[in-house]
Formats: structure tokens, sequence, C-alpha cells
């Protein structure tokens, strides 16, 4: 039996989970309810007999994060780069077509990257009832049995059930968000949300992309062709994708092909896009309370904590949200947390740097922390990883004092190089070219002072750069 190649299209902003999740650092990377990322999960519950390495496609922006984090549970497969988004189909594509030229006869299933299945046995036997019909010519999709009249997912409307693949259903309809009193009628009817997560046979697709939608076959196929390697990353050539018509793939292909089938699924899922999702998830205690952190409740009930870094109290409180990040806290009612995206556009106009970046800042080389700011002067805590390398740079406007606080570091200063360990310090002069390097076998960790008149990250020149990075 033919392995299944998973796709995981990892972009997004995801700003539903702010102040967790940033522009900078979205809610596919956040570890929300365990110890891994929603993306890591979601390798994990394709990983081992039956798939392939998976292709995971994703923004520039992102890629060392998806690396590292791929790294970190020892994940391989293709890394493919859009150049610019282009919404859901031109991503699919190019992935499709990344598989199809793996294995001509490639079944591939598309996942979200930042949706939450938490039992994998169930999900995985939904998938093995969608084989037989993606092999013989279907797209499938995964349609998920509601168990409210939620307003804020598309819907499906399932059609009489497949000859030959037993659960899978043709699809009469696919409908837009409802409003409430449609909502309740779509589940009494036997409606299906719309969960975005596809299986089908990698040449299928793209035959149906040319025949239905070739203003974004065509563009994205050349991409492909034009792919290039960088570093650990394919690069699609980003003329030609740019030339891609966006558009969704429900759109482009979904709604039009008469290959489209659905598998009517209960195996437990959430595209978490509000806090409150979160609270449908979580463990609870006899209040109904749940927590991510540390927390305390008192006479509260049916709350949702999360707070990584600080002991938070809650105290009288009904069906409210409380989130904690280093520099924002959010408190919404429960039933009102998906207005978080007022929040933040309002943030973004006021153009206040807590809407997009985070004060964790992720590198190839490692993270940095921004732990205090003033007039001329910043503060940094700064984390090498074995191994890691900052580029060779030099600033225009701010001179550098650097305390190691644990690890060995290699500086260098002009034409010198000092190893460091431990209390040893080291000054940096305003223009000086300078370097950071962990030759060791443990994380490096500095104290960064920066002073000067201007202390932005775009007031560096790299002279040198093992990420390629300009």
């Amino acid at each position: 039996m033919a392995e299944i190649i998973p796709v995981v299209l990892c972009g997004g902003s995801g700003s539903r989970l702010w102040p967790a999740s940033r522009d900078s650092y979205p809610k596919q990377f956040l570890a929300l309810s365990g110890p891994d990322s929603l993306f890591q999960a979601t390798l994990r519950r394709v990983a081992g007999v039956g798939f392939g390495p998976p292709v995971v496609v994703t923004g520039a922006d992102y890629r060392f994060l998806v690396a590292e984090q791929m790294r970190a549970i020892g994940a391989e497969g293709d890394i493919v780069l859009e150049p610019l988004r282009r919404d859901s189909c031109a991503a699919i594509a190019a992935a499709a077509e990344i598989a199809a030229r793996r294995d001509p006869a490639a079944l591939v299933l598309v996942l979200a990257a930042d949706h939450a299945i938490p039992d994998r046995d169930a999900f995985l036997a939904h998938v093995e009832r969608g084989r037989a019909a993606a092999e013989a010519g279907r797209i499938v999709t995964f349609g998920i049995r509601p168990d409210r009249p939620a307003t804020g997912y598309g819907y499906i409307r399932p059609g009489a059930e497949l000859a030959g693949a037993p659960g899978v259903h043709a699809i009469a309809a696919f409908v837009e968000k409802p409003d409430a009193a449609t909502a309740e009628r779509y589940l009494a009817d036997g409606y299906l949300w719309n969960s975005g997560n596809f299986l089908f046979a990698a040449r299928v697709f793209l035959d149906e992309l040319a025949r239905l939608a070739p203003g974004i076959a065509g563009p994205v196929g050349e991409a492909v062709a034009g792919a290039a390697r960088d570093l650990d990353f394919l690069r699609l050539e980003p003329a030609a994708f740019a030339r891609s018509v966006a558009k969704s793939v429900d759109y482009a292909v979904m709604e039009k092909t008469e290959r489209a089938a659905v598998v009517p699924s209960d195996f437990g899922w959430s595209d978490i896009g509000s806090w409150s999702s979160l609270w449908d998830l979580a463990a609870k205690d006899a209040d109904g309370n749940a927590a991510v952190g540390e927390a305390v409740f008192v006479g509260a009930r049916n709350c949702y904590v999360s707070s990584p870094d600080m002991l938070t109290a809650v105290i009288g409180l009904e069906d409210t949200v409380v989130v904690t990040t280093k520099d924002a806290v959010l408190v919404s009612a429960r039933g009102r947390a998906e207005e978080v995206k007022t929040v933040v556009a309002r943030l973004a106009a006021e153009h206040r740097e807590e809407a997009t970046q985070h004060r964790m800042s992720y590198r190839p080389w490692g993270s940095f922390e921004s732990i205090d700011r003033g007039l001329r002067y910043q503060v940094k805590r700064i984390t090498v990883r074995p191994g890691g390398k900052l580029s060779l740079q030099s600033h225009v406007h701010r001179s550098e004092h650097w305390v190691v606080v644990s690890g060995t570091a290699r500086v260098t200063v002009g034409d010198e190089v000092r190893l460091l360990t431990e209390n040893q310090s080291i000054y940096i002069p305003l223009g000086a070219l300078h370097r950071l390097e962990n030759p060791g076998h443990i994380p490096l960790e500095i104290i960064e002072v920066q002073s000067g008149s201007y202390l932005a990250e775009d007031d560096i020149v790299r002279h040198e750069d093992i990420y390629h990075r300009t």
C-alpha cells in the first residue's frame, strides 16, 4: 500500500489568540495544551508507518522556526517557502506538485498546522476510511459532525454515500458561515463543519486544478520547476508564484469539481479560533475553571487562564478569559473572546509593537528577549544554541556590552578573537566589526546592554551570514 505524503500548511498570522500569538510567533508554534506546539503535534499525528516525509509549506519569515521545531522532535521533510501569500490553493498546489515529483502515484493528506486533534487513533481511522475514495479519484475532505450551532465555520451538506467507499459521501453543497438561526437549522439537518483538511491523489488534484483554475496551476507549476535550494529550504521561484491567483482551495476547486467527497468525522477537532476554544478543550476543575501555568481561582466559575510566566489569581469572575504574557494582559468575557481581533487592529493602527512583536524573538542561531528599555539604552537576554553563530556585523548608532551568564562564547571584535566564560564581559565599540558564536555543547546565555541614539533591529549591517540573511 502506497505511503501517504502529509502536507502541512504552516502560514498565517494567528492574531485571534493575541497576546500569546502574534505575527512574529503565531499560534501554530505555541505549546497551548502540552509540551508540543500545535505544529509539532500535527507532525507527530502523521509520523510512522503509512506516511512518508512531510512537505511543510510556510513563509520565509517562519523558516527557521519551522526548521527548529522539526529538529526538536526529530521530524525530517521538505520545507517549502512561499515568496508571498497567495491563499491556500497555491500553497496546496505547490505541495502537490512536489509530492507528485517524489512519487507520481502519491496520495496527499493536507493538514493545517494550527488545528487541535487530540484523538490521533480516531483521526487515522477516518483517514483510512477516506483512502479508497481518494485512490478512486475523489478529492476527499473531512467534515466534522457539529456539537453546537457554531456561526464561525463554513458548512458542508453531505450527499449520498459513495459506492465502494463506506463512510464517504458525495458533497451536495458547500455553504458559507451562517447566522445563529441558520446554524441551528444546519445542526438539525445533519450538515458538517468544513475542517479544511483534505486527502487526494496528487495527480488528480493537479489535473482538476489545471481544468478549473489555470491561473493558479500554470504559475505554481512554473514556480516549482524554477525552485532553488537554500540551506535546508526549497524556495519557490518568486516571479512565477506572484502571477498565481490568490484564492482559497474551496473557491478554486472544491466548490466546482464533481470529484469532491466528504468523510463525516467525529475524531474531536478544533481550529483553535479563540481563547474560548481552548477552554472547550481543556481539563477543568469542579467549578469549570481551566488553566495553563500557575493560577488560583477563588469563587470563580467557568474561567480560562493562560499564564505560563507568572502566578495569576482570579476572584469572583465567571465565564472569563485571562491571558498574561511578559508585556501584555488580556481580560475578556469568554463569549466575546473572538473580539480580540479588534484590540489587535487598534494597537496596529497606533503602531504599537505589542500588536505584532513579542518581547522574545527567535533567530536561526537561538533567541533574544528584551528585558529592559529606556532613553538611549536597551537590555537583552541572548541565548545561542550549541554551534550557533550570529552574523559578522556592525552597528551605525549603538555600542554594546556583553556579559556571559552561562556557557562559552567565542567573540570576534575587529581582528581579535576571544573565548569568554561565565562572569566575563567584553565591550563592542560603535562601528566595530563583531560576531558572537557558541562553540560549546550547552546553550550560551549572555546579557547585552545596548547604548546609543537608535536601538532598533534594523541598525545591523551584515557583512557575512551563514544563514543567508541580508
